[in-house]
């Protein structure tokens, strides 16, 4: 869009969502909807590159479907903290301004930076490692009788009931793990979190809790 152009609305797509990937029919179609009415397509890519490894995809055949697309340094690409805006060039012109007016500057970044290029250069492959502990823990959590959902991604839900929510918090509490006590909890494998060996001998039965 140029600088002289009017966007109407803006539509704006999360890539993944509950851990499950948008079919990138799907983005085709909110692309070819977008284009037919003038409006900007925007694509919250927070966890974009987890979308890449389970389509075996560049990241190109998914954002050539959106004018703007955000990525996340720290979910699963392990930074401490840092995002990108992706757009044309007159888009990140216009977006830079906003940023200053909004006070949203950052002083001596280039370490953040640093890390954040890594991640790109050295982590994407590696999200692999945690969609496959995902997809292994719902494995043991089912044997366990746990009622599990998950998709294609690093993200897994599981179903614990109203009574059993305050005495799974208080079991894992007394292990240094804190959550958020719910009848379903999400469980999330990010920069290799999980230790498939660490969970083992916590539970030497091979039970969970």
């Amino acid at each position: 869009m140029t600088s002289t152009s009017r966007v109407r609305a803006c539509s704006s797509l999360e890539n993944t969502h509950n851990g499950k990937v948008l079919p990138r029919a799907y983005l085709k179609d909110a692309w070819t909807f977008t284009r037919e009415r003038g409006l900007a397509l925007h694509v919250d890519g927070a966890r974009i590159f987890n979308a890449v490894v389970a389509y075996g995809c560049e990241l190109k055949e998914i954002t050539q479907y959106c004018d703007s697309f955000t990525i996340c340094l720290s979910k699963g690409l392990g930074t401490p903290v840092g995002s990108l805006l992706v757009g044309n060039r007159d888009y990140i012109k216009r977006a830079t301004r906003w940023r200053k007016m909004v006070g949203g500057g950052m002083r001596q970044a280039g370490i953040l930076a640093a890390a954040g290029l890594y991640a790109l250069k050295h982590n994407v492959a590696r999200l692999q490692e945690d969609h496959d502990n995902a997809a292994w823990l719902a494995q043991q959590l089912r044997e366990a009788g746990a009622e599990v959902m998950r998709h294609e991604t690093n993200m897994l839900f599981v179903r614990v009931g109203e009574a059993q929510a305050a005495a799974l918090g208080d079991y894992l509490r007394e292990r240094n793990i804190l959550i958020n006590a719910a009848p379903i909890v999400r469980l999330v494998d990010a920069s290799g979190c999980l230790s498939r060996t660490a969970y083992r001998r916590s539970s030497p039965t091979g039970a969970p809790f």
